[in-house]
């Protein structure tokens, strides 16, 4: 039974590509080192046509030393000769070989680290929704499998491939005017050895793509396991995850076994091939020989043909499964490089500029997922006007689109239907560098990078003083338990923040708020993840950071938006209310229940507010 794989489930649909298509992405960035290009191949071909000329001479010799044995009067002076010029041709075969392999080095480490230059500042431009759908650990491993995989492919073909073809064309030649049917037969042998080579190897190809999306996907959710270590340990899921891990496993090492059993088939039959025309070209070459019709330096020529020649194709086989297996590991990479960018920038799409931070949602709709797929519409015919300098509220129940609201301002999904703009510009129609630097977003759980706190916070404004860091750093109250710390801010702060508690994240994320200065304000849960005696310090930082900025805040705590503006309650059909603290309790409509119910505790009235707002 042939092994299948199960692949990972996205709803995005990659585009099929093909071996050329790996090659065209190799090639554009191999193309940009022309002369080292030129020297790989020349070294390469100098040293490949010495090694088909060699052989001539060593007939040479051979024939010379035969008739010196039958005429003692002979000088071996010729033969001295001969292995000079054979030390000669070895000696610029060197040369070529150093040439072609030092050029190959620099090719190889320039063309892998532009590969992953490219696959990174690509992949890095999806949206949203691609990397919620993706494991980081599968598309960090393509990245690398697409860089690793020029090494093997390159090599192949320049070395392998381009030398084999040399070496049978110089040879076809050299041995057609010396006995032109040992030329043909060699030749007919060399075409069956090749195409059984190419048949199989096809073949094995798609059981090696198999191979490698099974591998993909192990990676990620071995990745997903270790970063929730502690789930892992908390709710003793040693075995659930041990056997998610080996459902996987299994498949993935039958599938090796069987690809491998295949290459060693293929192995089987190119060995016998070689056994085969080794016994024919000794037989007759001997057979020749006796009836005069060949000296015996040709009989060495022909034999020191066969075992270069060979050698080679004894390889071929191993050699175009590397090819395949680079490609097969380059094309999932090359894949994504295909898959256009779900979020994009329109031709000669302008900057944002900010003059006073209004905000307008004009009759939005949009939904996750596919038209079609029957999607729940998160906004329907939505509107909603900020105005400049407004600190509005968003309150509502899970799934109210509070945050989804603050995604499409930042343009991380494109609404379906309407416009979104900020003083009178159209975010489809400004670049989203721009839109984005013009908004400082304080999330919910934020992810820090795993850098020290002073470039953690540094992130905010890559142009600001270490001095100004420290400044955000002590209005967001973060310097004191940043300076707690044996290096402070020289502090690495782990994978995502790990080694911070959330309130110690969510204040270096304000103070990188607070660096940045935008002129828009997003606060989503800022201060979920703080003690008492750490919001009241966060609430008087946020106060100061407000101070002339559009500001959105979502928030459930009721508290802590008392003193906003406008306070705006979402539900499934949009804007339920409108207005300020007072005026909203004053309507006793839904925010007046959700603030009874958060003032007063879980009662029975309070239980009933919730069932009425459902």
């Amino acid at each position: 039974m042939k092994p299948e794989d199960k692949q990972e489930k996205t709803h995005f649909e990659y585009p099929k590509v093909t071996t050329f298509d790996v090659m065209r992405e190799y090639w554009s960035s191999l193309r940009r080192h022309k002369l080292l290009l030129l020297l790989t191949f020349g070294g390469m071909l100098i040293a490949v046509i010495g090694s088909v000329i060699s052989p001539l001479f060593y007939k040479e010799f051979f024939d010379t030393l035969n008739l010196i044995s039958n005429d003692s009067t002979k000088d071996v002076s010729l033969l001295i000769k001969i292995i000079i010029t054979i030390l000669g041709i070895n000696l610029i075969n060197w040369a070529g070989w150093r040439i072609s392999w030092f050029s190959t080095n620099r090719i190889e480490a320039n063309v892998m680290s532009d590969c992953l230059e490219k696959a990174f500042v690509y992949l890095i431009k999806h949206s949203h929704n691609f990397f919620i759908s993706n494991f980081a650990g599968s598309l960090v491993q393509r990245i690398n499998r697409f860089s690793r995989a020029f090494e093997a492919i390159f090599e192949r073909v320049f070395y392998d491939i381009s030398s084999l073809v040399i070496k049978i064309m110089g040879a076809g030649i050299v041995l057609y005017f010396v006995k032109p049917s040992i030329a043909l037969a060699m030749g007919a042998w060399v075409a069956i050895f090749l195409s059984v080579s190419y048949y199989f190897t096809k073949k094995k190809l798609k059981y090696d793509i198999k191979a490698a999306q099974a591998n993909s996907k192990i990676t990620g959710m071995l990745s997903d396991a270790i970063s929730n270590h502690g789930s892992i340990q908390f709710f003793s899921g040693y075995k659930e995850e041990s056997k998610r891990i080996n459902d996987e496993i299994v498949p993935f090492r039958k599938l090796n076994i069987f690809r491998w059993d295949f290459a060693a088939y293929i192995d089987a039959v190119q060995a016998l091939l070689t056994i085969g025309v080794e016994f024919v070209v000794f037989y007759y070459g001997i057979k020749y020989w006796s009836l005069g019709l060949i000296s015996l330096g040709t009989f060495v020529l022909i034999q020191a043909y066969v075992l270069n020649i060979g050698n080679s194709l004894w390889s071929f086989g191993r050699v175009v499964r590397d090819i395949y297996q680079g490609v097969a590991d380059a094309k999932e990479m090359v894949e994504i490089l295909h898959l256009r960018h779900e979020i994009i920038d329109i031709p000669n799409a302008r900057n944002l500029e900010i003059k006073s931070g209004n905000i307008e949602f004009k009759n939005i709709s949009f939904a996750f997922g596919k038209e079609g797929d029957n999607d729940k519409h998160v906004f329907k015919n939505l509107n909603l006007v900020i105005n400049a300098g407004e600190k509005v509220a968003l309150i509502g129940s899970s799934g109210a689109g509070k945050s989804t609201l603050v995604k499409l301002l930042l343009r991380l999904h494109d609404i379906k239907d309407g416009e979104i703009s900020i003083d009178g510009q159209n975010i489809k129609n400004v670049t989203q560098e721009s839109l984005r630097e013009n908004i400082s977003l304080v999330p919910q759980d934020p992810a820090l990078f795993h850098r020290t706190l002073v470039d953690n916070i540094h992130y905010g404004n890559r142009n600001a003083t270490n001095e100004q860091v420290i400044e955000a750093s002590k209005l967001a109250h973060s310097d004191i338990f940043i300076n707690e710390f044996p290096f402070k801010y020289e502090t690495f702060v782990g994978e995502r923040g790990v080694k911070l508690s959330g309130g110690e994240r969510q204040r270096v994320a304000i103070a990188r708020a607070i660096l940045k200065n935008a002129p828009i304000l997003v606060l989503d849960e800022a201060t979920s993840s703080l003690d008492s005696h750490s919001e009241a310090l966060i609430q008087d930082a946020l106060a100061t950071l407000m101070k002339g900025k559009t500001t959105l805040v979502i928030a459930h705590r009721l508290s802590t938006i008392r003193k906003m503006d406008r306070i705006i309650v979402l539900g499934k059909d949009g804007v339920l209310e409108d207005g300020s603290h007072d005026d909203l309790l004053k309507a006793n409509g839904a925010y007046a229940k959700l603030w009874n119910l958060q003032a007063g505790g879980f009662s029975s009235e309070n239980i009933e507010a919730i069932l009425d707002q459902k």
